[in-house]
């Protein structure tokens, strides 16, 4: 909204051409979500404190100093990212982009199904939220329809073809299968943040790390220009997406101010599944599929952490780890929740830059 504000009035003051950029606007991005969550923060804790009185519950069969040091913290921080990201967008984003809508689309649904999950935690003092199966199944109603929009604004055959890192022109075509493809790109991205958010700031700087990768990924492959030095895919219109991966980094630092040892305040499945639906839907528009799963390296971590140890207990009755998620299994190791948060921090920035790596090496 700001933006086209700000195009009408370049007429009469030149300097205001400098908003026509996509990095000048990216930048903006971050700096309003941050502004946005620094002002609205407080208030929307002490909002969620009074309305969840004995805040988020907390699992009996996790680590027993949790029930001591983290009972009483409400969660559905998430709605502070939300509304930081949203504004942000809102205000810099060029709306006539459909693949801004798209993305928004996928983080707006996903942040409602984590809402009613951590609503019906709250509200019933249980860890246990709505179906696992309905759960799953609305997740994929949505993603299925955002990769379907993809499809249809992207060019074809490329808009239904897998792009392969390392590789110049290489791509895996599955057609109207494509579909399926993406949404489980979509749904698999949501899912693996909610497994790694379990302690204070563990999920939301991997999260600020991935997007700042692929806002810069998304403005490399939305102009012509850059994508073919680099040899990328060009998807044209996804430069845009680098504005919302911009109001994600931007909020994403807001949040941790509050979010930090000791948490003022969770994320909880609001946000968590909300921002790794987000990731995975700009994954899928700029495609750049797979490289998700180097850059969100800690995501994939943590999730297979806890499918080794599912089928591991049930094939034969022993579990690989002490605790799963991986997190856990540290803290009973007897590691410091602020060493591992760290380094857990330091793994997801190494694997960013090798995921950025695959820009050049082909």
């Amino acid at each position: 909204m700001l933006y086209y504000l700000l195009l009408r009035l370049t007429s009469e003051v030149s300097a205001l051409n400098v908003f026509r950029y996509l990095t000048t606007r990216t930048g903006m991005a971050v700096l309003t979500a941050l502004f946005v969550i620094f002002v609205a923060g407080p208030k929307i804790i002490s909002l969620l404190k009074i309305k969840q009185g004995k805040g988020q519950p907390i699992r009996t069969d996790g680590p027993q100093r949790h029930i001591i040091e983290k009972q009483g913290t409400p969660t559905m921080g998430g709605l502070m990212i939300l509304f930081g990201v949203f504004v942000s967008t809102l205000l810099w984003a060029d709306l006539s982009n459909l693949y801004v809508w798209a993305v928004l689309f996928v983080t707006l649904g996903y942040g409602a199904i984590g809402f009613y999950d951590d609503y019906l935690k709250v509200t019933r003092a249980s860890v246990r939220g709505f179906s696992g199966r309905a759960r799953l199944a609305a997740e994929c109603i949505i993603a299925g329809l955002a990769v379907f929009i993809f499809m249809q604004i992207g060019a074809k055959p490329f808009s239904s073809s897998l792009a392969v890192p390392f590789t110049k022109e290489f791509m895996l075509y599955f057609g109207p299968f494509f579909v399926l493809v993406g949404m489980l790109v979509i749904v698999a991205a949501g899912n693996a943040v909610n497994i790694t958010d379990g302690l204070d700031g563990l999920a939301i700087m991997p999260v600020m790390i991935a997007a700042a990768s692929y806002a810069l990924i998304a403005y490399l492959v939305g102009n012509f220009e850059f994508a073919r030095y680099l040899q990328l895919p060009f998807v044209k219109g996804t430069g845009e997406l680098a504005v919302i991966c911009g109001a994600l980094v931007g909020a994403g630092m807001g949040f941790l101010w509050f979010n930090a040892p000791p948490a003022m305040i969770f994320m909880g499945d609001t946000g968590s599944l909300s921002l790794g639906g987000l990731l995975g839907a700009v994954a899928v528009a700029v495609k750049h599929e797979i490289v998700l799963v180097i850059i969100g390296g800690l995501f994939v971590l943590e999730t297979v952490s806890v499918i080794v140890q599912v089928a591991s207990f049930k094939m034969t009755g022993k579990r690989v780890f002490a605790m799963a998620p991986l997190h856990h299994h540290f803290e009973q190791k007897g590691w410091k929740e602020p060493t591992i948060v760290i380094r857990f921090w330091i793994i997801a920035l190494v694997l960013a830059l090798v995921g950025l790596s695959t820009l050049k090496l082909r």
